[in-house]
């Protein structure tokens, strides 16, 4: 298996192939095998119709989690995705790429869609939003199913006329959530940028490595800007950080160090008693017994 996965071209058959991949491509999804933090390049945005099962999207922010019956717009970039099977033991989705030109052109078709958003299009600050399913949607996957069917390559014009008719429905009835959407991206993340996917993913567990790769930076690019922007190296102040939170979690919510470890992003109870004496020189359990004083870590520099 592959250590990174492209997308939309690692995803087609190779026999099929033949016709390329231009502005649009549309594709079903399916597989029995679970996947965790899966690395992935997606060169086009995107609409994601979740079939079956459950997806966890590892953007820089709040990872995001949805369920069969919703759909995401993503803008192309690098993710972290991990799959989860519904109870049947199936994940399945439906895929349609397409190029930021097929957008602008659209909205440059229908200047006025903009005006029940408040803002033009281009201007939001999302780089992924969720839409909840209906029973237009519901059709709109199943007229694409058949056509899929009958060919596993759409003609670009047909796929154009679909990219068209669900982004009219979506303008008419979710306008603010279309228009937050934001469709470019950066060759790296900006200093905003990767302040939020690293503030954002403080409770959840989530490597250096997996963190340059969702800012589209070689690791030691992201430690340098890391150090530059938050003056210590990342691991540093990233366990700094969350012992932070973990001590909080102990003195003034008074929760139980089993159920804190979790909450702070350790993956189990061992590693994070010892990730706290590290910092504290107690364990968390001795650490609230005593009512414990937080020093001064002085990591706000």
């Amino acid at each position: 298996m592959k250590d990174i996965l492209t997308i939309p071209e690692d995803i087609f058959p190779r026999d099929l192939c033949t016709i390329p991949i231009d502005r649009t491509a549309v594709r079903f999804h399916r597989t029995s095998s679970p996947s965790v933090k899966n690395r992935i390049v997606i060169n086009k945005n995107l609409f994601s119709f979740l079939l079956e099962g459950e997806k966890v999207l590892h953007r820089p922010g709040e990872p995001l989690k949805i369920h069969a019956g919703q759909f995401l717009l993503m803008a192309e970039g690098n993710s972290l995705m991990t799959e989860q099977l519904s109870t049947g033991g199936q994940y399945v989705s439906m895929l349609f790429f397409f190029d930021s030109t097929v957008l602008h052109d659209f909205f440059l078709k229908y200047p006025g869609l903009g005006k029940n958003a408040g803002h033009s299009f281009g201007q939001g600050e999302e780089p992924v939003v969720c839409f909840e399913g209906d029973a237009f949607i519901q059709n709109y996957v199943d007229s694409m199913q058949l056509m899929l069917e009958a060919t596993p390559f759409l003609q670009e014009e047909l796929q154009l006329l679909k990219l068209e008719e669900l982004l009219l429905y979506l303008a008419a009835n979710y306008p603010a959530t279309l228009y937050s959407f934001r469709p470019s991206r950066q060759p790296d993340a900006s200093d905003r940028q990767l302040k939020v996917a690293v503030e954002g993913n403080l409770d959840h567990t989530i490597t250096v490595e997996e963190l340059a790769f969702l800012c589209n930076m070689s690791l030691s690019t992201f430690k340098r800007k890391f150090a530059r922007i938050y003056g210590l190296p990342p691991n540093k102040w990233l366990l700094q950080k969350r012992m932070e939170l973990a001590a909080d979690l102990l003195l003034h919510q008074r929760e139980k160090p089993s159920e804190v470890y979790h909450k702070v992003g350790y993956e189990n109870h061992s590693s994070f008693t010892q990730s706290f004496k590290q910092v504290y020189g107690v364990t968390p359990s001795e650490f609230q017994q005593g009512g414990g004083v937080l020093p001064d870590l002085n990591f706000y520099r």
